[in-house]
């Protein structure tokens, strides 16, 4: 079992930081199956909500590949969506977790977040009254570029926002941040729009575990720990949440004093 180079607290958030991604993956996949395994014995069914993107990769299929874990008392949401996109598009997150989850584990439930919907906010109201109904055992996030958790942007993060889920236009960083995974041709290609769960639904997780490896995220991950808490750097809000842990590597780590 892969163990942390070093641990320590930022205010409430729990760091900790590995050699490399492979051993943060296979670290964090272990302590999301304990827990889950954990839980099942207590409880008949479990909430997750899921991230996407790079960062998710390797320790998504280190915890499907780990096993153990009861995947049909599992109801599993998904924290964003494109606005504007098929489930069929290679970029679509829906297609991200039906291809690497869904498929995989076969849960109790997948209830995904509309993207191609022709009533944007009936889908937002949709969405919300599920996870409403829902208690929330765990999230999992990643980080963007700009800071942003789902696809709260600077511009559009509010900690103390009163929707659930919101429709929210992207900003430019992070549309570059899209156009480099390199499922879209060309910046015309990326949506402008999104939906998103918010800061306080986020938060509302009873246990949330943060990834963000790479050396392009390592000039963020100083912002997050040695900024200020702000929507500025909407992951900054982790600080706050003692049932937070955000885990890197030597790379993402390697701008931190």
């Amino acid at each position: 079992m892969p163990t942390a180079t070093k641990s320590f607290y930022v205010d409430d958030l729990l760091v900790q930081i590995y050699k490399s991604e492979t051993e943060m993956a296979l670290d964090a996949a272990e302590v999301v199956q304990k827990y889950l395994k954990q839980l099942l014995q207590k409880q008949n069914k479990t909430a997750l909500l899921l991230a996407t993107g790079n960062s998710q990769l390797k320790f998504l299929n280190a915890l499907i590949t780990l096993g153990e874990i009861d995947w049909s008392k599992i109801i599993l949401f998904h924290l964003d969506e494109y606005l504007g996109i098929s489930a069929e598009h290679p970029a679509s997150f829906r297609f991200y977790l039906r291809e690497r989850v869904e498929k995989r584990v076969f849960p109790q439930q997948f209830h995904y977040l509309e993207g191609d919907t022709l009533e944007p906010i009936a889908e937002c109201d949709r969405y919300s009254k599920l996870l409403q109904n829902q208690t929330i055992d765990l999230c999992l996030l990643g980080v963007g570029e700009n800071g942003h958790l789902a696809f709260n942007d600077p511009a559009v993060a509010d900690f103390q926002d009163p929707a659930s889920v919101k429709l929210v236009k992207l900003d430019e960083i992070n549309r570059q941040q899209q156009l480099n995974t390199g499922y879209f041709q060309n910046m015309v290609d990326v949506p402008q729009y999104a939906f998103t769960l918010t800061i306080p639904m986020i938060c509302q997780a009873k246990k949330i575990i943060c990834l963000a490896p790479e050396k392009r995220k390592a000039k963020i991950v100083q912002e997050i720990l040695q900024g200020d808490i702000t929507t500025t750097c909407p992951a900054s809000i982790l600080r706050t949440q003692p049932q937070a842990s955000l885990f890197l590597d030597l790379n993402s780590a390697s701008l931190l004093t």
